[in-house]
């Protein structure tokens, strides 16, 4: 990733938060909420390791196959699951890791790009922030995913046939599930746009 370090460090925080209190949230709610809250931990996790920035630690070089293999399959995981986000997002993670492999000296967050000399011979056929197409692409789509998602977080107007009162039924762990999501698109969007 291009950028000072401290933003790594703040993708670092903010995925990792999210992602530790999905992993905390696994055990309640009904078998498809543990399952989804599983998936949202393993991706926040994931993105919080790939943003550390390459100054604070050097990750070996066989850093990013891992990340590809372990997101590859979990994107296999979740189109056979029919969850598509999650599919998306585990596609993200593995063409963020190849481009991380492309650059030479690369890092999730690091100095590769800044010692790249921007030949396409250096870095292979994906360039030095993967191929811009596909980029484009995936920043449009957590785009308008994170304003989707923002949106159905807006409490709901009080129905007036229960004469203005709130729900008092409703659950506040979809809501701060949902608020991760939201957090970790936002994390997502600003990796790809720092690619």
């Amino acid at each position: 990733m291009h950028g000072p370090p401290w933003v790594g460090w703040l993708l670092v925080l903010l995925c990792a938060g999210a992602g530790a209190y999905c992993l905390s949230s696994v055990r309640r709610g009904t078998a498809a909420q543990q399952r989804e809250a599983r998936g949202e931990a393993l991706m926040g996790l994931g993105m919080a390791a790939m943003a550390v920035p390459a100054s604070a630690v050097a990750q070996p070089l066989w850093a990013p196959w891992v990340f590809a293999g372990v997101f590859g399959t979990a994107g296999l995981w979740a189109l056979l699951r029919r969850h598509p986000h999650h599919a998306v997002g585990a596609a993200a993670m593995v063409y963020m890791s190849l481009a991380m492999v492309s650059v030479p000296g690369g890092g999730p967050s690091g100095g590769g790009h800044a010692a790249h000399t921007g030949s396409v011979e250096d870095t292979g056929s994906m360039g030095p922030a993967g191929v811009p197409v596909f980029t484009a692409l995936l920043l449009a789509y957590y785009a308008v995913y994170v304003v989707a998602a923002g949106v159905r977080l807006a409490p709901a107007p009080p129905n007036a046939a229960d004469g203005g009162a709130a729900d008092p039924v409703r659950a506040a762990w979809p809501e701060v599930v949902g608020a991760c999501r939201v957090a970790m698109g936002i994390g997502m969007f600003a990796m790809l746009l720092a690619l």
